[in-house]
């Protein structure tokens, strides 16, 4: 499933050809993906305006000039590209339209955005902006880890009841929003934090040594256009390279980066997810 960077980054690729451009048309090709399309979707945002696209989570909120923001969720396999842009950033010719092209959006300024969900994991809702904070899907969310409220001090008081592994505590998007596992397993290995150790029996200094950490494993994924391990592409349909640059996620029995270091990457199951670390120099 895609987790911040990946969100990040096609939200940032689809900014060119949505903000502030009219949705001329929008084509809803089926009733739903994870639960159905809200009421009328089509027509709620056919000629609306889009005045803004930002990201809380793994969400995409597109603002529009109606009152009303469209919630989108990418699932497992779900992408959001651009064709026809006139800025030249993508490709001009609009592709021949696919199987799993659910929901397209044809924009005033040319370009075509499409919704494409082989897995149909995906999400789309309508909120009204105004109450967009209590809606279902926004409101348990916690803080952004790039924002100004993720801070040592928060993270400290939130971990310190928790008596679940730090791996799991890290996950949950009611501590900090948009982690996943990929992230997770990286910023814990940077840490040299063993991911079995009980979140409440960290030290405070271990634990805000995490905050900067997180940041800048978020940060370097974004400026890498996200990690592409199989469904993932960026708004422009190329994939991300993070992944090159994994130390930990999905390197089980390769020699440990760290310096000095003799042990091997190790995978464990936690969750059900698999969580890849050195048992030898992360404690």
């Amino acid at each position: 499933m895609p987790e911040l960077p990946e969100v990040e980054t096609v939200r940032r690729g689809l900014a060119p050809s949505m903000e502030g451009h009219v949705i001329t048309r929008a084509d809803v090709n089926r009733p739903d993906l994870r639960w159905p399309f809200p009421d009328s979707m089509a027509a709620r945002l056919s000629g609306a305006k889009v005045t803004g696209l930002r990201r809380r989570s793994k969400y995409i909120l597109a603002d529009l000039d109606t009152g009303e923001t469209l919630i989108i969720h990418l699932g497992m396999s779900g992408r959001m590209t651009v064709s026809g842009d006139p800025l030249g950033q993508f490709h001009h010719d609009h592709p021949a339209p696919e199987k799993h092209d659910h929901v397209v959006f044809h924009m005033a300024n040319g370009a075509r955005v499409t919704f494409n969900d082989a897995r149909r994991f995906g999400a789309m809702d309508l909120a009204e902006t105004a109450q967009l904070e209590e809606h279902w899907l926004i409101k348990p969310i916690g803080p952004e880890p790039l924002g100004n409220d993720f801070n040592e001090s928060y993270l400290i008081a939130a971990l310190s009841t928790r008596n679940t592994p730090i791996k799991t505590a890290l996950l949950d998007q009611h501590v900090v929003a948009g982690l996943g596992n990929i992230y997770v397993c990286e910023v814990l290995f940077r840490a040299g934090i063993n991911p079995k150790r009980k979140a409440r029996d960290l030290s405070d200094k271990r634990v805000a040594s995490l905050v900067p950490i997180i940041r800048d494993v978020l940060a370097e994924a974004i400026n890498a256009g996200g990690s592409s391990l199989k469904d993932y592409r960026q708004a422009d349909g190329e994939l991300g390279y993070f992944q090159h640059g994994f130390q930990a996620y999905d390197r089980e029995g390769h020699p440990c980066q760290t310096y000095g270091c003799t042990g091997k990457i190790s995978r464990i199951t936690q969750s059900g997810r698999s969580t890849f670390y050195c048992p030898k120099c992360q404690r």
